[in-house]
């Protein structure tokens, strides 16, 4: 199995209806009880708007609290950010169908062991590994010649279409971000907008069934995301994203409308750690289903990631994007297995 491929595992969604109200072992994570959730709703993530960056990207106070936003939390939210309603609610309406879909009809577009596109989970390695309680459809979006159309669903009849929409749509998103992103940070706009140019999209939807014993388990392991930019919605109205700040985790209300977005690691290198991608994870809901949607942007493929500013020298070591993913994913995997070990000794050490 290559990098980045991943084990067939149980579909989560046929293990919910069951309603026999026993979770596999794999699925419990016995650390959530260790865990603090700030109890406090009214501390968010800042929210930027989109339209007034737009008509003047001079302005000093939605500049200043987007360079807020991106210093001290990683994450924000973004109203008015241009994109037709009708076009993410399409988006949201497709996605809702496609899972609505019988279980054979989804493992037409199962992931394959050597692969990251198609329905089912990414990264898992071992029997042994921990599992989220999600299924998800993973699909490389841009470039256009890498696409997999055999994992892009014939059903509903309008997803293709819809997806591909919804990809141009998210990257002008993603170009209207980087400009002031890089005037913040005193980094020439075209140098940084440049390593974008036909970089690399992925869309990820995810399905996470009700579950009667959801503090056992997680929709979403904590982790930062690999790669520069992330798009997010949420499909339903369920919450359970949650983001890491001073040691707690911080439960996030959507704005109806908005974009929830967030710095991933190649942006933290390239403003050289000013700039912060954060840890975040999901939580299950015991009664409602939840499903969102999260497009990840990357630089393109080729692209030297290392600091554009360093005024007080690099923290980061500039390495070729290829080089660092394959790092990620095997320490992303190394974590995982001592997770298991944390877990083992903590289940059979009594």
């Amino acid at each position: 199995m290559e990098i980045g491929g991943s084990l067939p595992v149980a579909n989560v969604q046929a293990l919910a209806s069951n309603n026999s109200g026993d979770i596999p072992l794999r699925f419990v994570r016995p650390e959530l009880h260790s865990e603090e959730v700030l109890a406090d709703e009214t501390l968010q993530i800042p929210t930027i708007d989109m339209r007034k960056l737009k008509v003047d990207d001079d302005d000093d106070d939605e500049m200043g609290k987007l360079h807020l936003a991106c210093k001290e939390w990683g994450f924000f939210q973004l109203i008015n950010h241009g994109v037709a309603e009708a076009v993410v609610v399409k988006m949201k309406a497709d996605v809702q169908e496609f899972f609505k879909l019988p279980l054979e009809k989804k493992n037409v577009h199962a992931k394959q062991p050597n692969a990251m596109d198609g329905y089912g989970q990414n990264l898992v390695v071992s029997e042994d590994q921990k599992l989220d309680w999600a299924d998800t459809l993973f699909l490389q979006t841009l470039p256009n010649p890498e696409r997999k159309s055999r994992f892009w669903p014939e059903e509903p009849t309008s997803f293709r279409e819809t997806l591909d929409k919804y990809s141009s749509e998210l990257v002008k998103v993603l170009n209207s971000l980087l400009k002031p992103m890089a005037k913040n940070l005193a980094i020439n706009p075209e140098q940084f907008a440049n390593m974008f140019e036909d970089g690399r999209q992925s869309v990820k939807m995810n399905y996470y069934p009700p579950c009667e014993q959801a503090s056992k388990v997680l929709c979403l392991t904590p982790h930062s995301d690999l790669g520069g930019l992330t798009l997010r919605v949420q499909v339903n109205e369920v919450q359970g994203l949650q983001i890491k700040r001073n040691g707690r985790w911080i439960p996030i209300r959507p704005l109806p409308g908005a974009f929830i977005v967030n710095i991933g690691d190649d942006i933290e290198r390239l403003s050289n750690g000013e700039y912060k991608s954060i840890e975040h994870r999901a939580v299950v809901d015991p009664e409602m289903e939840r499903l969102s949607i999260a497009a990840f942007h990357s630089p393109c493929d080729g692209t030297i990631t290392g600091p554009l500013t360093k005024e007080n020298g690099a923290n980061y070591k500039s390495v070729g994007r290829e080089e660092y993913i394959y790092k990620y994913i095997l320490l992303l995997l190394l974590l995982l297995y001592f997770i298991f070990l944390f877990i083992f000794y903590f289940t059979f050490d009594k």
